[in-house]
């Protein structure tokens, strides 16, 4: 099913936000978002699941921007690899070479990009990063359909694909990547899941990476049954046992999102599952107030910028995890989300490069917890290397180390990530009252966000 991407514009034409709504859970659905959330009167979306949101115009820019440019030209906040090297305190790690090096990234999408090699060449060109040792690609759940840069469904996945990639190298820029391409594009319920499923479970049998990223989810609710769901969830049992992280992003609409029809958000709190699942951790979505230095000019928030919000809240299928014992007070008896958060917002988007849409080559601005996912792999990688072993399912881990103030989890008490006002396809308008950052985990945040360089060495310790 391919999605249609309507227009978001930000002043003037020069202005326009592409918004894609491609994995309705995580991709950069900023985009799909925009067009609800802004204020601009709503437009069916078509949610094909990942999420991601692409702020620049169909030429891109053939220089990579400055946060200046951004903020003058787009009224957004936009950043580069070494602003995020200073504001996770990355540097520390990559100069004493814990940068990934030994482990391998698994990236999962749907379709890929046919020229995500060269383009992530180019990127790492362009901001002064090492080529990864390996980027190997593998459609193992079966032949991957030649693109078609007219198929707006193919053009989401494969800028989904774009961030992915190039976002989880700016973290572990030492790491070997493997991008998994599936044949059948993830929208929401079971479609598209078999292959993925399929898919992960061929990397995980033939051992061939340490950590997965999903940056694509279905609202539990589109699933026919909880059977359905439940039938799907073997690469993740597979993944425990064989000691392999996994990590789902949280969604893009906050406390609702897409109904089964892909154009309508529910009205009324939910939540998306691979993220909601106990053997994923979820990432939930932030917003960085950065200079063009990278420091810092204000603590981060809970990611809810009008063009999106970081999805969190509980389970309508998973029971309260024993992780989460020490939260119940939170989640009472299911399963919340998130679990930990990383950068998300569309104001304070990632710069991407690519070229295979002939009309959108150059540089472009992404959003959504599409991002937070390949994001902490990269974190996790780094534990892994300095651990010299898996880390595997992290949720004890983590639950753990946000008792300490050693941690180096960073909480987040600002922000809420209720959604609205947006307008269904009824004609009637709604807001979806989401959940309040606050002290300690919550379902806006989870447990907070990380400072690389001291969160790295506790996780890869335990303590």
């Amino acid at each position: 099913m391919s999605a249609r991407s309507p227009e978001t514009h930000l002043g003037d034409g020069r202005r326009s936000m592409a918004l894609r709504r491609l994995l309705a859970s995580q991709v950069a659905v900023v985009v799909a978002a925009a067009t609800m959330f802004s204020g601009v009167a709503a437009q069916p979306v078509v949610a094909a699941a990942p999420l991601h949101a692409n702020v620049i115009d169909a030429r891109g820019l053939s220089l990579p921007p400055t946060t200046s440019y951004c903020l003058t030209n787009f009224g957004i906040h936009c950043y580069s690899p070494a602003q995020f090297e200073k504001a996770y305190d990355l540097g520390p790690l990559h100069t004493h070479g814990i940068d990934g090096r030994g482990q391998t990234i698994a990236v999962v999408d749907s379709f890929g990009s046919p020229t995500i090699a060269n383009d992530l060449h180019v990127f790492d060109q362009t901001f002064g990063l090492p080529d990864p040792p390996s980027l190997k690609i593998i459609a193992p759940a079966g032949p991957i359909p030649a693109f078609d840069a007219t198929n707006s469904d193919m053009v989401g996945w494969a800028e989904e694909t774009t961030l992915d990639v190039e976002w989880s190298h700016v973290f572990a820029p030492g790491a070997n990547i493997l991008l998994v391409e599936t044949p059948v594009s993830e929208t929401e319920g079971v479609t598209g899941f078999p292959e993925i499923v399929k898919a992960e479970n061929y990397v995980i049998n033939h051992n061939m990476a340490d950590v997965i990223s999903q940056s694509f989810g279905a609202t539990e609710n589109t699933f026919p049954s909880k059977a359905s769901l439940l039938n799907l969830r073997s690469a993740f049992f597979n993944a425990y046992s064989h000691g392999v992280t996994v990590l789902g992003s949280s969604g893009d609409e906050g406390a609702t999102d897409f109904q089964l029809n892909q154009s309508d958000l529910y009205t009324f709190r939910v939540n998306s599952w691979p993220s909601s699942d106990p053997l994923v951790t979820s990432i939930g979505g932030t917003q960085l107030t950065l200079d063009d230095a990278g420091n810092r000019l204000a603590p981060d928030v809970v990611w809810n910028d009008g063009y999106g919000a970081g999805g969190g809240g509980l389970s309508s299928v998973f029971a309260r995890p024993d992780f989460q014992d020490g939260v119940r007070k939170v989640v009472d008896g299911k399963r919340g989300t998130p679990d930990i958060s990383m950068s998300a917002a569309v104001d304070g988007g990632v710069i991407v490069y690519y070229t295979f849409d002939p009309s959108h080559v150059g540089y472009h601005i992404f959003g959504g917890t599409s991002e937070s996912s390949p994001e902490f792999a990269g974190i996790v990688a780094m534990a892994d290397q300095l651990a010299h072993h898996r880390l595997g399912l992290l949720n004890n881990r983590l639950y753990d180390l946000s008792r300490s103030p050693f941690s180096g989890i960073v909480d987040m008490t600002t922000g809420n990530n209720t959604f609205g006002p947006f307008t269904n396809s009824d004609g009637n308008t709604y807001t979806v009252v989401g959940f309040d950052a606050g002290k300690g985990y919550d379902l806006a945040s989870g447990v907070g966000t990380v400072d690389a360089a001291r969160f790295v060495p506790a996780l890869a310790s335990g303590h």
